[in-house]
């Protein structure tokens, strides 16, 4: 059993083998009292005004208390984190690298906007941390760029790929809210409840928009991976193997050119 979890994890793609190994070392390491929380939450102000600029990183890290919802998370995560780099974006690791790094950007940005918007500062406050939004936000990619899948939802009905963002959304909100009057009354603070799906569906929209739609509509690719985050990666090499009895012609003799 340990050699095969062994051998599952050895096979995993850089960017998801490492992106899981953080958040299950910073989940459980917080968990066990060995990391504080209160040191990797989000805080706008003490981002600008202290200068600790690695909460900008580590929010996206912890995944709250090691429950069922953990583990719900951990398996979206390693499955369409996984499927992504390995069909999507196989061999382009760098451009990968740069889907997450545009996702958590506008995740941020979301959350600064929304503190400072009347009405909805409060419920926008109450985000300390984007790591479900950012696994979210994958899972609607690969939703859209993967749209007739058929899938199946604990059993009960069957759907395809492109609805699965928002079947979740709709599982997360009848087991987030206590009782459908709270829906009633506040809808929005109600789905911010919901582990900041919302906030992982436009930032994947945004994405998608802008990497599949925008391009053919226009010819033009705005969000084109820099190239200091490509040096950063190297490409990987496609090994061409062939069978042993497979034999090539010489080359011809430099005779057989002339007239």
């Amino acid at each position: 059993m340990a050699q095969a979890v062994e051998e599952w994890y050895k096979q995993m793609p850089i960017i998801t083998r490492s992106y899981l190994t953080a958040a299950i070392v910073t989940t459980v390491g917080c968990s066990l009292e060995i990391i504080s929380p209160y040191h990797l939450y989000l805080n706008p102000t003490l981002v600008v005004k202290h200068y600790e600029f690695w909460r900008l990183i580590t929010n996206f890290f912890y995944f709250r208390k090691m429950d069922l919802d953990f583990l719900f998370h951990m398996f979206f995560l390693a499955r369409y984190c996984k499927l992504l780099e390995e069909n999507s974006f196989r061999g382009r690791t760098a451009d990968f690298f740069y889907m997450l790094l545009f996702g958590a950007t506008v995740l941020t940005i979301i959350v600064l906007v929304g503190v400072m918007i009347p009405f909805v500062s409060e419920s926008f406050a109450k985000i300390f941390f984007l790591s479900n939004s950012l696994t979210f936000m994958m899972v609607y990619v690969w939703s859209k760029q993967n749209p007739f899948i058929h899938m199946s939802f604990l059993g009960l009905f069957t759907f395809t790929a492109a609805y699965l963002p928002w079947v979740l959304l709709g599982f997360s909100v009848l087991v987030g809210t206590s009782a459908w009057v709270d829906l009633l009354k506040d809808p929005f603070a109600v789905l911010l409840k919901t582990d900041s799906l919302p906030q992982g569906m436009i930032a994947g929209h945004a994405y998608y928009f802008l990497e599949d739609v925008y391009p053919r509509m226009t010819g033009r690719r705005p969000l084109k991976t820099p190239s200091f985050i490509k040096a950063l990666f190297t490409d990987e090499t496609v090994v061409v193997t062939w069978p042993a009895n497979v034999r090539f012609a010489p080359p011809p003799a430099e005779d057989d050119h002339q007239d």
